[in-house]
């Protein structure tokens, strides 16, 4: 792959809340409705959603992105950008769980076999 390839990725960053003062509790539990896993998409800006016992969220990011290792920057990137939302939302939380998804190569396997 060249430098120059630009790979789309499905960046799931998942994880626990942990330690949430009051004013944090209060506005998930107002906003509980605009958070609903429903309306979750992957998206540029990412996608917050999390459960109605306020314990467990995910936030959904697409990346694009190549170089050598696009899948690794992809990750990256969406850990880099979760933990700025989580920080700056005062949401404490456990360790997060990054998943990625190369879905241009879902794409790559589907125009071979067409061909």
């Amino acid at each position: 792959m060249s430098d120059d390839d630009e790979r789309v990725h499905r960046v799931t960053v998942r994880g626990q809340f942990r330690d949430l003062s009051d004013a944090p509790r209060q506005y998930l539990v107002r906003a509980k409705a605009d958070h609903d896993m429903f309306k979750a998409a992957y998206t540029p800006e990412g996608t917050f959603t999390y459960d109605d016992r306020i314990q467990f969220f995910n936030l959904r990011y697409e990346i694009r992105c190549g170089g050598d290792d696009p899948t690794a920057l992809a990750a990256m990137t969406g850990e880099v950008e979760a933990e700025t939302f989580l920080r700056t939302m005062g949401f404490g939380h456990h360790p997060l769980r990054i998943d990625v998804v190369d879905v241009s190569a879902i794409w790559d396997g589907v125009a071979r076999r067409r061909a």
